[in-house]
């Protein structure tokens, strides 16, 4: 669970980001969730976009992203979701450091 405060950093970091993948139509697949934890492994923080053609209401999709990957919604503005967790991976160093 993040602080305030460490939601604020990680929106500010995230800001300049462009989106890494988009859900659709289909909404959250296997194959999505997938590819989300390789990108969420390799950057910590991502951005995802959320098409209009998606049937699921952006709070439903970022409520299951967060219990099937073990992640933490930062913010849902707009239609782009932004998502947090720290590297699972044993070799790399966290390359963000929470306040």
């Amino acid at each position: 669970m993040l602080t305030g405060k460490q939601k604020r950093y990680l929106r500010s970091l995230a800001h300049h980001l462009q989106p890494i993948m988009q859900i659709g139509k289909q909404g959250i697949t296997e194959n999505f969730i997938q590819t989300f934890l390789d990108a969420i492994d390799n950057h910590e923080l991502v951005k995802i976009s959320v098409l209009q053609n998606c049937l699921e209401s952006k709070d439903s999709l970022s409520q299951t992203l967060c219990e099937e990957t073990n992640c933490d919604l930062v913010q849902v503005i707009g239609n782009q979701l932004i998502f947090y967790r720290p590297t699972t991976k044993k070799d790399k160093k966290d390359k963000i450091i929470l306040p």
